[in-house]
């Protein structure tokens, strides 16, 4: 994590992250998995709940937001803390070609999956040859 918090802080001060949230900005580490029907996007987002994500896609740009917040436990008093909290942004260009009507999202264990169908039009497809005149 300290390692994401390094480069998240690096791209903030590049001006490659937006900071107009207030707190740290992370870029979620995530991969990127094509499959013949699909793109999958998965985005690794700690403490972030279901209900604090938002996902949008505008024309070719695919944007992720998770909010996070550290919950202290009732009855303590923080004594110390290396746990920082915000927000998780990245965004991504994705092809035109996606069935936007069938995106779906899921949320396991702090990591985040999209999966991008592709439209019919963009699916790979066997061309048959035939023979004759």
């Amino acid at each position: 994590m300290k390692e994401n918090k390094d480069k998240s802080l690096e791209k903030i001060q590049e001006g490659k992250a937006e900071t107009t949230h207030e707190g740290p900005v992370f870029v979620p580490t995530t991969d990127i998995y094509e499959k013949d029907d699909a793109i999958l996007v998965r985005c690794d987002m700690p403490g972030v709940e279901e209900d604090c994500i938002d996902i949008t896609l505008e024309n070719s740009e695919l944007m992720i937001t998770g909010h996070q917040a550290a919950a202290w436990p009732e009855g303590c008093d923080l004594l110390s803390t290396e746990y920082d909290t915000g927000t998780f942004q990245r965004t991504f260009k994705v092809p035109q070609l996606i069935d936007r009507e069938k995106i779906k999202a899921k949320l396991h264990n702090g990591v985040l999956d999209i999966e991008l169908p592709r439209a019919e039009q963009a699916k790979p497809r066997k061309i048959e040859i035939t023979t004759g005149g």
